[in-house]
């Protein structure tokens, strides 16, 4: 795969940068949590086969975001419907902590002027054993927090560190793990934890560092999502509890393609600087653009518009799927 493919436009040089597994706990039912998808793996011979991610989004205390092929439809796993809710209101005072807001459209982390920190990730050789996942996961994730934390910090939302694992738990602070077919990778916002493990992510990814770049960013994502509160808003509208109806379906589009943007916002973020290339940077946006259409993820023309969207824009505003015409996130 070329390293610029899928009509991503080459970037001007970057400036200088600016100066300085938890036991399971017993789930409370939400039956509207909502489940949804991230980039999804290709098959070959019938067979989930290379890039697809697809996440599970569960929101609560245990939240939890899957990356399951494409073909697969998800599930819900019960959880509460507490997490990162707060009585204050956006802009009323009320709380002098960060504090996450259940709200979509006019959530304040998509503020106009809210942009993440310029980053320099130093990672390590992408190897094909779980330390090497394990350290290159670790590294990449410490500085998706780097980058991140000046937005949700402007936001006054809270920003929470992710632990990576590449082993699978049987069961995690989410609940029961996925299978192998169902998965890839998935976050659980119960113990605020990628789980990435070995043979599933060198399955589907190989030593592409790209693709590693582009799932672990849009995993990233959703815990962006999670700790703004952007995952709780969406939970209460929910009108059932398999996400299946039209309304609900387009709910988990609008978050999907979101987590597109907000990974390819980060690899703005680092391109041309460190470990991530201007080619590197722009082979992972592309590869959002790698699955078929779908009626949870979008289709890929919008799964890669939006990624894009991230790519090319200027702060957290260009990725509000929330206010975005109904075919914009078809």
């Amino acid at each position: 795969m070329s390293e610029n493919a899928g009509g991503v436009p080459p970037r001007e040089p970057a400036g200088p940068p600016p100066p300085p597994p938890m036991a399971a706990r017993p789930p409370a039912v939400n039956p509207w949590a909502p489940v949804s998808y991230g980039p999804p793996p290709r098959r070959r011979n019938g067979g989930v086969v290379g890039g697809v991610i697809a996440l599970v989004v569960l929101v609560a205390t245990a939240g939890v975001m899957a990356v399951v092929p494409h073909e697969l439809s998800g599930h819900a796993i019960a959880v509460p419907n507490s997490v990162h809710r707060s009585d204050a209101s956006p802009g009323d005072g009320a709380s002098s902590s960060p504090h996450a807001v259940p709200a979509l459209e006019t959530n304040p982390i998509l503020a106009n002027g809210v942009k993440l920190g310029a980053v320099s990730c130093e990672l390590p050789q992408l190897g094909d054993t779980g330390p090497e996942l394990s350290a290159f996961y670790e590294a990449l994730t410490d500085c998706l927090e780097q980058a991140w934390h000046p937005a949700l910090d402007r936001a006054d939302e809270p920003s929470v560190k992710v632990a990576v694992s590449v082993t699978l738990p049987k069961v995690s602070a989410c609940g029961a793990a996925p299978s192998k077919d169902q998965a890839v990778a998935y976050y659980c916002g119960g113990d605020t934890t990628i789980y990435a493990p070995t043979d599933w992510m060198l399955s589907d990814a190989g030593q592409n560092r790209s693709r590693h770049l582009a799932t672990i960013a849009h995993e990233y994502g959703h815990h962006v999502q999670s700790e703004s509160g952007i995952l709780t808003a969406a939970a209460d509208r929910m009108s059932s509890p398999d996400q299946d109806s039209p309304a609900d379906l387009a709910l988990v589009r609008r978050i999907e393609l979101q987590a597109n943007c907000f990974g390819a916002l980060f690899i703005a973020a680092a391109e041309g600087r460190g470990s991530i290339s201007r080619a590197t940077a722009n082979a992972a946006v592309a590869d959002y653009g790698r699955a078929d259409d779908s009626d949870d993820h979008g289709s890929r023309a919008h799964q890669l518009s939006w990624a894009k969207a991230g790519f090319t824009g200027q702060n957290t505003a260009s990725c509000n799927t929330w206010s975005a015409p109904a075919d914009e996130v078809s």
